[in-house]
């Protein structure tokens, strides 16, 4: 049996639409996976639903999460925020790191399951390295460096690799039992995961647009532990 991998998507609050593009989906099949969309819910007990019914989660990439889930106050250079999806990717990552169920987060998803662990955020990363490329989405831009012995380092099988680059937030805090395991050559974190065992990593580029045997090795790892689910 394909392993069931939920994937989060935006909800346009104007339009009243969910979109997700469709990279995601492509990356999680070819890794072995069923990808399932998972619109937004208000609700508690269709979020829990959801949880159940999926054998990992994938948490998307999009705007930025508002600082108010981990206490602060709007930076002016904050972007959009989304208060509904919000509320749901947060209620399912913290499913998510109480029941041990395997999470990747790519971008926005690393940040919100650093939130959902306690953790905060750099509003508006101040750097002179690019952290939004103007270049083609597949096309890696600069380098990071993994930490010896996590997670990461396991999957990659290496402490260096180069990788894209479209943000500009990043993890400042780790949260509980959450430690940073990859940074860019300026210092910005480029990865967060779980230290007590869990399959709860995040990373801050996107490997569902690459083409690289790297980012393959991503979706191979999630898809491989929500076998066990």
């Amino acid at each position: 049996m394909q392993p069931v991998i939920g994937i989060t998507c935006n909800y346009n609050q104007t339009e009243y639409q969910f979109c997700l593009r469709e990279y995601y989906c492509d990356s999680i099949s070819a890794a072995g996976g069923l990808p399932l969309i998972l619109p937004v819910a208000r609700q508690i007990e269709l979020c829990a639903a959801y949880f159940h019914l999926c054998d990992g989660i994938l948490f998307s990439g999009g705007g930025d999460a508002d600082p108010y889930l981990f206490g602060q106050s709007a930076d002016k250079d904050l972007g959009e925020v989304n208060p509904r999806r919000d509320e749901f990717e947060i209620q399912l990552a913290r499913m998510a790191l109480a029941g041990g169920k395997p999470a990747l987060g790519i971008c926005r998803g690393c940040q919100i399951l650093n939130i959902a662990a306690g953790g905060t955020i750099v509003q508006d990363i101040k750097s002179g390295l690019m952290h939004d490329q103007k270049a083609p989405r597949d096309y890696p831009i600069h380098d990071i460096l993994i930490e010896s012995g996590s997670l990461l380092e396991n999957i990659m099988q290496t402490d260096r690799i180069r990788v894209n680059s479209f943000h500009h937030q990043a993890i400042d805090k780790a949260g509980d039992n959450m430690e940073i395991c990859a940074f860019a050559g300026d210092g910005i974190a480029e990865a967060v995961e779980s230290r007590i065992g869990s399959f709860y990593l995040g990373v801050q580029w996107h490997p569902e647009c690459m083409k690289d045997q790297y980012s393959r090795n991503l979706f191979l790892a999630l898809v491989k532990k929500s076998r066990h689910f």
